[in-house]
């Protein structure tokens, strides 16, 4: 839109065309990204709408909701027309809506393929903007005994001791194990490094009669496993 044009508020829009009221008789479903971030927002500036704020912030992370999930409070400030309050309140949404999807996972849920890993750890490294190695433990039914974190690094890579992977495991009577870290980059694909340390657990595993199933490597909404992939 045009910012020489005069812009309507909010409250003198048809009705179908208010986010609220939009929310109300369509339901959340009719509501693009932007809106739902106007009724987080409640109010715009003296030239831009609440709308306009939230597709202004959505645009500044190329519309990714992780990538604004990775902005912290004082970032979302620096855009003009977001305040204190409203940054929280688009922390705490976007946090609760990570934890609703960490929620929907039955905690007896069996384990079963590379997916229902990849639901168990993506809400633990999904806004994380550091590498982070994580390992998930079960019992011999296939099920989550926890999901612990081992380590955390910089952007560029961690560092994980197998030896106290397996004591972890050994702690908790786990019968099997699955790796998993992230690459803030987004880039899937293992490096040397990943393969490495994958052989060697894997090897380790099997020694101590301590199976590990999987390692999946996560980058946004995406992951690579290396069970999948035959490298295991």
């Amino acid at each position: 839109m045009d910012d020489n044009k005069v812009r309507v508020p909010i409250k003198y829009w048809a009705e179908d065309d208010k986010p609220r009221e939009k929310l109300i008789s369509k339901g959340k479903e009719a509501l693009s990204d932007a809106e739902l971030l106007a009724i987080l927002l409640r109010s715009g500036t003296k030239t831009r709408s609440a709308v306009e704020l939230g597709r202004d912030l959505l645009q500044q992370v190329d519309n990714n909701l992780i990538g604004l999930s990775r902005l912290s409070a004082e970032e979302l400030t620096r855009h003009n027309g977001i305040g204190e309050a409203k940054a929280l309140s688009i922390i705490a949404a976007l946090e609760l809506g990570m934890r609703r999807r960490a929620a929907e996972i039955p905690v007896k849920k069996t384990i079963s393929s590379s997916r229902d890993a990849f639901e168990i750890f993506y809400p633990n490294l999904a806004d994380s903007l550091y590498e982070e190695f994580w390992v998930l433990f079960l019992n011999r039914a296939n099920r989550k005994i926890s999901v612990m974190s081992v380590s955390e690094g910089g952007q560029a890579g961690t560092v994980a001791d197998p030896k106290k992977i397996f004591k972890m495991a050994l702690d908790q009577n786990a019968a099997y194990i699955i790796l998993c870290h992230n690459h803030p980059s987004g880039n899937l694909r293992p490096s040397d490094a990943d393969i490495r340390l994958t052989r060697k657990m894997k090897e380790a595993g099997q020694l101590l009669d301590l199976p590990v199933l999987d390692h999946l490597i996560i980058g946004d909404e995406k992951y690579y496993s290396f069970a999948d992939e035959g490298q295991m």
